[in-house]
């Protein structure tokens, strides 16, 4: 018996169709930051996870496996690896500017080694990520249930920090992809209260304090003419060079010239770098290198590369920003979602989406002030009233 209910569907439609929406579900759901908190989901449930468990700045440290448990349990249907990652990346101070999580124990280095599993490290928030959950609890923002309409988690946080340009994002979704370097916090509130006091101002006034990115790791940027371009149009390139200095070595009688590396560009293994350095000098393609060691420690980094005599510094200089990772090339593409909508934006539009979202939390918390205080004074209405009668109450409660 033929079935009356089918309905013939083309292969290209239906395909175009789940395409588009599993696309948008990447790209809203998991890999692009919200313009608003600066946040991607995974970092959102993360951190309201960690408030929830009371792993504020001024407590304990707990495990992380707890709280990564907690967070698949309660907001994240996804594996554990994917939130234990995401929650080292914000402890990690060599890839976040300011990180959101302190963390005890081995949080992995910027050599490329990796952190501890999550049974043995522990961790809670700083005090700056409570600033992205102020006022949380004063209906400041609104919240949707969770994968199975067991708890509701915040769709956005009230962020009292522009975390997106402070911490930077990255991500890559279906079709597109975002990479916002990260600044300098007291710049770039400089220019949200410029943009918030002179809305029409211009790029050029607003580099005026926030003069370009301020990467974790240090290095130089190298040519800032890129910079005006990428805050107007949120597209460009940045080169980043390593911070060196010449120091004059005396070995016996000799004396000889070495390049100390303190700085390396942004997202740069260090123990890779050295590697590279040591696998063009041994193929002769770096030449005037006699001795290459790391003595990097807890003061800070230090990579030594001793010349030969008979080299010519800048020329080396040369070969090594040339051959190795001592100079980088960050692609700036600052995408984000807005609305619901992934768009590329510029630096003013950027700030001023943060300031709308503040303003939208600041009404709403004093509007939740209000009838918090509203309610209090009916009751203290009730009060006053009794007090004045007190004898015809306290009679009507004997009788």
């Amino acid at each position: 018996m033929e079935n009356t209910n089918l309905i013939p569907v083309t292969i290209e439609d239906e395909m175009r169709g789940s395409y588009l929406d599993y696309a948008m579900s990447v790209i809203i759901g998991r890999a692009l930051p919200d313009v608003r908190d600066g946040l991607k989901p995974v970092h959102r449930r993360i951190l309201y996870a960690m408030l929830r468990e009371g792993l504020t700045s001024n407590r304990k440290f707990s495990k992380c496996a707890g709280v990564v448990g907690e967070v698949l349990k309660r907001y994240h249907p996804h594996g554990d690896s994917a939130v234990y990652d995401a929650l080292v990346r914000m402890a990690q101070p060599w890839n976040m500017r300011y990180p959101f999580i302190e963390g005890q124990g081995n949080f992995g280095s910027i050599d490329g080694d990796p952190a501890a599993a999550y049974r043995y490290t522990e961790c809670r928030m700083r005090a700056l990520a409570e600033d992205l959950l102020s006022d949380i609890d004063c209906e400041t923002v609104d919240f949707t249930p969770n994968f199975d309409d067991s708890a509701l988690e915040p769709t956005v946080l009230p962020s009292r920090i522009p975390a997106l340009l402070v911490n930077g994002a990255e991500g890559i979704a279906v079709g597109m992809a975002s990479k916002i370097p990260p600044h300098n916090l007291r710049e770039v509130i400089a220019a949200a209260i410029k943009v918030i006091e002179t809305p029409d101002v211009e790029v050029d006034e607003l580099m005026q304090v926030l003069p370009g990115p301020d990467f974790p790791t240090g290095g130089i940027i190298y040519g800032a003419a890129p910079l005006a371009g990428i805050y107007r149009t949120g597209r460009g390139l940045i080169k980043i060079r390593a911070k060196y200095e010449i120091e004059t070595l005396n070995e016996g009688r000799r004396e000889t010239e070495a390049i100390i590396v303190t700085e390396v560009p942004y997202q740069v293994n260090k123990a890779r770098l050295v590697e590279k350095i040591a696998e063009l000098v041994n193929e002769k393609k770096i030449t005037g290198v006699s001795k290459l060691r790391d003595e990097s420690d807890r003061s800070g980094m230090r990579i030594v590369i001793e010349l030969r005599r008979d080299a010519v510094t800048d020329v080396v200089l040369n070969q090594l920003f040339k051959l190795t990772p001592m100079e980088k090339t960050f692609g700036v593409t600052m995408l984000a979602i807005v609305d619901g909508i992934p768009r590329v934006l510029s630096l003013k539009q950027t700030l001023e989406r943060f300031v709308d979202h503040r303003r939208v939390v600041v009404t709403r918390r004093t509007r939740f002030e209000l009838h918090k205080a509203q309610a209090r004074l009916h009751l203290l209405e009730g009060f006053r009233i009794a007090l004045e009668n007190i004898d015809a109450v306290v009679q009507l409660i004997k009788s």
